[in-house]
């Protein structure tokens, strides 16, 4: 059984967490096909938006710590630099919108590869947990990074030395991840958020991204160059041309990612 499922549908990469028997929980099986997975996501022309979810009653537990226990497992050290690490690289550096549909709890390294990615949003019944602490380890696959930024100090310290229990109303409150669906409706509504991304202007929105990503490490006179730069690239695409042809005309834009 694929520990991911992917399937492309009307230019959405649907990546599905796919160990339900023990809660979407990572295994270097699974790691690194998501990695083989975010690849084929970048490259391909066809995939405009990204939808990231869980199989079952989680999106992902964290770590399998059989796995990371096991004499003849990967060790803590390669997991982190050949599988967390490199995912949240890759989701970050995607230049297309990424959405994390967290159905269910998503604890540990599966809480914070969601809070990775560029629009969070979850399922009602859903819950989040920095559990490291609980086994004597500190936030990693960047949620040391996210979290602050996310949430501020004094709330990301709290939660990652006691390793509190979030329920996703919680979440979407403090600011930690976009919006709560309701349980019966969160398929169908978080899947078409990713619909209309993917229905946008790819490129601006990569640029969006990008800017996002740079604004950590600039001054504000730095920041506004690079938006300037960013800027007239995005005004280089088809895109911008078709966006402002239908707002002259009256009528929805046809994005076609270009």
């Amino acid at each position: 059984m694929n520990t991911i499922v992917f399937e492309i549908r009307e230019n959405v990469a649907v990546i599905t967490l796919h160990r339900p028997d023990k809660l979407n929980s990572f295994n270097r099986e699974m790691a690194l096909l998501l990695q083989d997975k975010l690849d084929e996501c970048t490259i391909s022309p066809d995939i405009r938006a990204v939808y990231i979810t869980g199989s079952g009653k989680a999106f992902s537990a964290g770590q399998d710590l059989a796995e990371v226990t096991d004499a003849e497992g990967p060790g803590l050290e390669k997991v982190l630099r050949e599988h967390y690490n490199p995912i949240v690289t890759k989701i970050r550096n995607m230049p297309k919108p990424v959405v994390a549909a967290v159905n269910g709890v998503a604890a540990g390294a599966g809480a914070n590869i969601a809070l990775a990615c560029d629009i969070v949003v979850a399922a009602k019944s859903a819950s989040f947990i920095q559990a490291f602490s609980k086994i004597g380890l500190i936030p990693d696959s960047g949620g040391t990074y996210f979290l602050p930024r996310l949430i501020g100090w004094q709330k990301a310290s709290a939660l990652a030395m006691l390793g509190d229990k979030v329920p996703a109303d919680e979440a979407e409150r403090m600011g930690m991840i976009y919006k709560v669906f309701e349980d019966a409706d969160f398929a169908t509504a978080s899947y078409a958020l990713a619909q209309k991304l993917a229905a946008m202007p790819t490129k601006a929105l990569g640029y969006t991204k990008h800017a996002f990503n740079i604004s950590f490490n600039n001054d504000f006179e730095t920041q506004l160059i690079h938006e300037d730069v960013l800027q007239q690239k995005a005004a280089q695409t088809e895109d911008y041309q078709e966006g402002v042809q239908a707002f002259l005309e009256k009528r929805a834009p046809v994005f076609k990612g270009q």
